[in-house]
């Protein structure tokens, strides 16, 4: 049963990327297979989380990796497992993070909307460097190592952000030089599939990815990998622990030992429940991902993107752009940059037409609305729908 049999919405042609808003990348069939497959089966959460962590762990050169409810879940957890570690007093009062190391330094040029993820588990951001560029650099390493203090706990970095900013490498080094951890946040860093690897063996320690984007796992998971007994904290902190000391299934791992005391209940990442779908769905679609050819794919899509610009280029008031494909990966994106004087209309008002105003509904990337332009992205499109947008896309700017 489809989305407009089951609830009576109708299905929109997405030209806009696999973004959460418009429920992410569609699921090929074997991983909508594989998690229909699972969804009739039961099996003990941590058993399921360790074998899909084995598996993460081997494809990306990381110690250890977690499957998590996307992206933003990884970084709370990271942050969260940064700040408590094996503390299982401090796990039971997050966010009350009094008497703990709380503050995670950051880039200022680092900052997103999604770094309030690292807040959520109670972090605080300490910025350092600067907001603009050009100049004499946006961020100096000096300036992150006088950020340090007694209560700094982590240094986070967001990829993507280069130019100003202090790479990769050397955030590690000043970290790993006063003993912290690196937490990057690589939401959208694949393709390239050799990113995968690539902040590990930068030095990061734990690196956050979407699952439900490149990778075409089900929206609502993502891979944290790094070290290993961060990546430990994380499950301590994640899942169900409505569990009795002698029953446990770790118990042997850290009660008999005396490494723990006893089992903490119900952290902070509980509301962040994974389920036996989702840890399947995203093994399955990680395979897959892994097993492609993404540089055929982005030749492909580029191909299509520049069909789809030779059937608007008559048109008045719209002028296709298709820059050329990016040498570091990612998808390619079509814009078309409209004459708001000559439509008599905004680029927002055609953005909202097309998406409530037509049959089918279609999303467009919003990228360049500021600069007055749609845009196309078809990683999210299947090839038959081309002409159909095409179509709606004419339409909506002839009027």
């Amino acid at each position: 049963m489809g989305i407009e049999a089951a609830l009576g919405v109708r299905p929109l042609l997405n030209a806009a990327g696999p973004l959460t808003r418009l429920s992410g990348m569609p699921l090929h069939p074997e991983v909508a297979q594989a998690m229909a497959e699972a969804a009739t089966e039961c099996a003990r959460i941590e058993d399921l989380q360790a074998a899909a962590g084995r598996y993460l762990a081997e494809v990306s050169g990381a110690e250890a990796g977690y499957v998590t409810t996307g992206a933003a879940a990884g970084l709370a957890l990271a942050a969260a497992a940064c700040m408590a570690g094996f503390d299982i007093a401090a796990m039971d009062r997050l966010p009350d993070t009094r008497g703990l190391r709380n503050e995670i330094v950051i880039q200022r040029a680092h900052l997103t909307a999604y770094t309030h993820a690292l807040r959520l588990p109670g972090a605080s951001l300490v910025e350092a460097g600067y907001m603009g560029y050009p100049g004499q650099g946006i961020t100096w390493p000096w300036q992150i190592e006088a950020a340090i203090s007694e209560r700094t706990c982590a240094i986070a970095y967001s990829y993507g952000i280069e130019q100003g900013s202090i790479a990769l490498p050397e955030i590690a080094a000043i970290a790993h030089k006063y003993n912290l951890p690196v937490i990057v946040d690589a939401a959208a860093a694949l393709p390239p599939a050799t990113n995968l690897r690539a902040f590990i063996e930068q030095g990061a320690d734990l690196v956050a990815f979407s699952g439900g984007k490149a990778i075409g796992g089900p929206q609502a998971s993502g891979i944290l990998l790094g070290r290993k007994d961060l990546i430990e904290s994380v499950a301590l902190q994640h899942q169900d622990m409505d569990v009795y000391p002698q029953t446990w299934t770790w118990r042997e791992r850290y009660l008999a030992n005396g490494a723990l005391p006893g089992p903490p209940h119900h952290g902070i990442g509980r509301p962040m429940k994974v389920g036996k779908e989702e840890i399947v769905g995203l093994v399955v679609a990680l395979k897959r991902f892994l097993a492609r050819d993404h540089e055929a794919e982005r030749r492909e899509q580029h191909t299509r993107l520049a069909a789809i610009a030779a059937a608007l280029a008559d048109l008045p008031a719209a002028r296709p752009e298709l820059p050329p494909l990016s040498a570091h990966g990612g998808y390619p994106s079509l814009q078309l940059h409209l004459d708001e004087t000559l439509l008599e209309r905004s680029t927002a008002s055609v953005v909202l037409a097309l998406l409530d105003d037509g049959a089918p509904p279609v999303a467009v990337s919003q990228n360049w609305l500021a600069q007055s332009a749609l845009g196309i992205n078809v990683s999210a499109l299947r090839p038959e729908h081309d002409q159909l947008l095409i179509e709606r896309l004419r339409g909506e700017l002839m009027r």
